[in-house]
Order: C-alpha cells, then sequence, then structure tokens
C-alpha cells in the first residue's frame, strides 16, 4: 500500500507542471481568444441586427410611398374620368343644342314651304274659279255648235 501512495505521489507531483500549464493555457484561450472572437462576434451580430432593422425600416418607407404613390395615381384617374365625363357631357349638351337648332331650321323651313304651297294653291284655285266660267263657256261653245249643226 505504501507502494502505491509513492506512486500516487509522484504521478500527482509530475502532473502539477501540466496543471499549471493546462491552466495557464485555459487563461491565455480567454484573454487572447475567447475575448477577442465574442467581441468580433458581439460586433457583427449588432451590425447584422443594424443592417436588418434599416432593410426593414428602408422597406416600409418604400411601402408608404408605394401606397402614396398609388393613391396619387387613384385621385388622379379619378380626376381624368371626371374631367371626360364632364367633356361627355358638354359635348351632348352642344350636339343636342346643334340638333334642338337642326329641328327648328327645319320645322321652319317645313312651315315656309307649307306656307308657300298653300299659298300658290290657293292662287291656283283662284286662277281656276276664275278662269272656270271660260272653260265653261268654250266647251258650251265647242258642244253646242255641233249638237246645233247636226240637228238642222
Amino acid at each position: 500500500m505504501q507502494l502505491i501512495i509513492q506512486q500516487i505521489e509522484a504521478l500527482l507531483v509530475g502532473a502539477i507542471p501540466t496543471t499549471l500549464l493546462f491552466i495557464l493555457l485555459v487563461l491565455a484561450y480567454q484573454f487572447l481568444v475567447q475575448g477577442p472572437l465574442t467581441a468580433t462576434l458581439k460586433k457583427r451580430r449588432d451590425l447584422t441586427e443594424g443592417a436588418i432593422e434599416e432593410a426593414q425600416k428602408a422597406i416600409a418607407r418604400a411601402e408608404a410611398r408605394t401606397a402614396e404613390y398609388a393613391d396619387k395615381l387613384r385621385q388622379a384617374r379619378s380626376e381624368v374620368y371626371k374631367i371626360r365625363e364632364q367633356r361627355v357631357k358638354m359635348w351632348s349638351a352642344e350636339r343636342d343644342a346643334t340638333l334642338d337648332a337642326a329641328r327648328k331650321a327645319a320645322g321652319l323651313k317645313v312651315s315656309q314651304a307649307k306656307s308657300a304651297v298653300e299659298a300658290e294653291a290657293a292662287t291656283a284655285k283662284q286662277t281656276i274659279l276664275g278662269s272656270a266660267g271660260e272653260l265653261a263657256s268654250q266647251v258650251v261653245r265647242a258642244v253646242l255648235p255641233q249638237a246645233a249643226g247636226g240637228s238642222r
């Protein structure tokens, strides 16, 4: 048993420098590698998150502008439709006014032509009535001399 204790003691005494060297290596790793690596990763993460946040803000601004442009486009289209509708109404009113004027002019011409025809008819009737007696006497002369000549 004494031998085992001496062997363990010799093993532990030989392991002290290795243990100290291991602890020193872990501490050096912590200060030289782990600290700067953690800081760099944290900085990278912050920059990435910042870039993501900036991208999200840019997307939100772009969406707001898109909505604004869409609204302006809708308003412009409605104004164009209103102007177009007003022009159509104006053109319809002008067309209706022109048609009414043409109808009135045509009606006036028709009534003037009707009056002229009636005047000509009245004149012709007066002429016929005036010449009716003369025509009757011409017919009687034309018929009677033949009838008178045949009965003698």
